[in-house]
């Protein structure tokens, strides 16, 4: 496989990103680009010089005319919450990056796909759109394939299968408005709810799946990371790859990455998470998942949630 991946940003998660598409077939190129031209540097000698057990992989510390031709830019720059910044504070900060990011990087690389990782990554994807004259196809955001992912270990570790088998997911907002519409949470082919049922048919020692205590593992798994390590990275990372091989591959693959609303579940003018076709030409639409009234109305709220963050940034 021959694609070129330009990652913006050289922290934890940029440089884990570079490190993991490494030790993988999606990209032939990998260029790293940092404001701190050092750090992605090393970054860069620490990777590349691991890569002798694996097919050649060209990896580079870069500046923005180095993603000329990338077929996929990923946008990670940003900063972390500081003590006593209010979530607007730093939602207005990380903005302020990305507006000066965004038209040196579009410049160099018009056709890429473009895959905003960065947090608050709905607002995030929201802004970019808005300002960088792309077609929406180009763009997505990592929205809840990480909460997604969450869900489903979960899941996993809660009716000892593999995950595989679990299709369950986490729509709306990378954040405290996101929800789990167990209208559409499947195991085999079967509800969550149904699949209990059978387990203990099948004299398992199970109990029934505490949904509430679910979303709340989900909700802050990322918390309860960062207390203990300080970041997290490394799941963020493997979904990122994930989502890299789907915008590479031969056919299309749905997933809950965060794109722009026009209409559907009544929602408009934002970005989060549903159902959404991805390929190696982009988004190419959303796919309508049957949900109950209040699942539709959890995710408006999660929508009229963000939109009231936008409604006070300056863009």
């Amino acid at each position: 496989m021959s694609s070129k991946i330009t990652i913006i940003g050289a922290g934890s998660v940029g440089s884990t990103i570079a490190y993991t598409l490494s030790s993988q077939d999606i990209a032939s190129e990998i260029v790293l680009i940092d404001i701190n031209k050092q750090k992605a540097e090393g970054e860069v000698l620490d990777i590349i010089q691991g890569t002798c057990f694996r097919d050649p992989i060209s990896i580079i510390a870069g500046d923005y005319e180095d993603a000329k031709d990338s077929d996929i830019v990923i946008i990670t720059s940003g900063i972390a919450r500081k003590p006593g910044q209010t979530r607007l504070e730093l939602t207005q900060t990380n903005v302020n990056i990305l507006k000066s990011i965004t038209p040196e990087i579009v410049k160099a690389a018009p056709d890429a796909l473009y895959l905003i990782v960065s947090n608050p990554v709905d607002i995030m994807t929201y802004v970019f759109t808005k300002i960088s004259g792309l077609p929406e196809n180009q763009i997505l955001g990592s929205g809840t394939i990480l909460d997604s992912a969450r869900l489903r270990c979960g899941l996993s570790q809660h009716f000892q299968i593999a995950q595989s088998n679990i299709h369950a997911y986490v729509f709306g907002e990378h954040g405290d408005t996101s929800f789990i519409p167990w209208t559409g949470a499947y195991i085999s082919g079967v509800s969550v709810d149904e699949y209990y049922e059978i387990e203990k048919k099948l004299g398992k020692d199970i109990e029934p799946v505490d949904k509430e205590a679910m979303l709340q593992y989900v909700q802050k798994s990322g918390g309860q990371i960062i207390s203990k390590k300080g970041a997290t990275f490394y799941a963020v990372s493997s979904s990122v790859c994930k989502l890299c091989s789907l915008l590479v591959s031969s056919s299309e693959s749905v997933s809950t990455v965060s794109t722009m609303m026009h209409g559907e579940y009544g929602i408009e003018d934002v970005c989060l998470s549903t159902l959404t076709l991805v390929g190696p030409n982009g988004v190419q639409g959303k796919i309508p998942m049957r949900m109950n009234k209040a699942e539709i109305e959890q995710l408006q709220k999660s929508a009229d949630a963000l939109k009231e963050i936008i409604a006070q940034l300056d863009l």
